[in-house]
């Protein structure tokens, strides 16, 4: 099973600063359902009692950002740092983490910074274990827990997730060949995501003759970075009008119209997602073609998850 790291508070654990938690029903009710959950929480895994003192981020000219305990003026900075890089090992086998937001520890983005000794501070932080694991796993899918409630978030996390575990799946060392079908099966995902990257990964793919392990990183960098930010109503509206022209020998003229008609209403904002995408599924079944069944862009992840009704 697909395995993804997780801030232990947002599994429910009892672990937070003041003895409570922040669980994420998302990842406990429905998420947990696809995916193997590994819980850490580096303030605890540090020695940290529950509860414990605070921490916050606080910036020093000389030494930058750094973690203190204000109460013992303990900084825990190194500790944290060391922390990831402990876990080094465990990151590689993940394919996605999600991320206890505004934490100064596992905070992704906007954690609170202050200036030593004062309560004024700037929302421009990142939690030291985060930074950390970020550097140790620059492709790794990762999300803070509140902005899963952003429907368009969410979906884009939990599509990188697959993918990035489908990309650990293949088999080592890579052949082109196999690098070849993993971007042919993703392609309408990519081009609905970002259409010049896709072209140019493919460009750079086509002209190599050998992959080496600096390509091969390369390579899904790129193609994470692609993925990164949610795909527009346009570039969605383009791929499907594309994947209508599949079907253009055996549909009737009424059935031409209706399915241009409801793609339309998808990128006028009418319908979501799901509704254009249930009518081309459908004709699939009825005229199979081998190479829209390969297509991730159809199914990157499992359909029960109700992912696309949002969009």
């Amino acid at each position: 099973m697909i395995k993804v790291g997780i801030s232990s508070c947002l599994m429910g654990q009892k672990v937070r600063f003041d003895g409570g938690h922040k669980a994420s029903l998302f990842c406990q009710q429905e998420l947990s359902k696809y995916v193997q959950f590994q819980p850490l929480c580096p303030e605890v895994g540090i020695g940290l009692s529950v509860p414990r003192p605070s921490i916050r981020l606080e910036q020093h000219d000389e030494k930058g950002v750094r973690a203190f305990i204000p109460k013992t003026e303990t900084d825990v900075t190194e500790q944290l740092q060391g922390f990831a890089n402990q876990h080094q090992d465990k990151f590689t086998q993940l394919s996605g983490y999600v991320l206890c937001a505004k934490s100064p520890s596992c905070g992704m983005e906007r954690v609170r910074v202050y200036k030593p000794g004062e309560k004024h501070n700037e929302k421009n932080g990142v939690g030291i274990f985060t930074q950390r694991l970020m550097e140790l796993q620059p492709n790794l899918p990762i999300e803070e827990d509140g902005r899963l409630n952003d429907p368009f978030l969410r979906e884009n996390f939990i599509l990188r997730v697959f993918i990035y575990a489908d990309w650990q799946g293949l088999t080592r060392p890579l052949t082109k060949k196999a690098l070849l079908d993993f971007h042919t099966r993703h392609k309408l995902l990519l081009l609905a995501h970002n259409q010049p990257l896709y072209r140019q990964i493919g460009h750079e793919l086509a002209q190599t003759h050998q992959i080496t392990e600096r390509f091969e990183n390369e390579y899904i960098s790129r193609v994470m970075e692609a993925l990164s930010k949610p795909a527009s109503r346009k570039n969605h509206t383009n791929v499907m009008q594309h994947v209508q022209g599949y079907f253009k020998n055996y549909l009737s003229e009424v059935e031409k119209e209706e399915l241009a008609e409801l793609i339309l209403q998808y990128r006028k904002g009418i319908e979501p997602l799901s509704s254009p995408l249930t009518l081309l599924k459908h004709y699939q079944k009825i005229y199979p073609n081998d190479y829209l069944a390969s297509q991730s862009y159809f199914n990157p992840y499992p359909q029960q998850l109700k992912l696309r009704y949002g969009l």
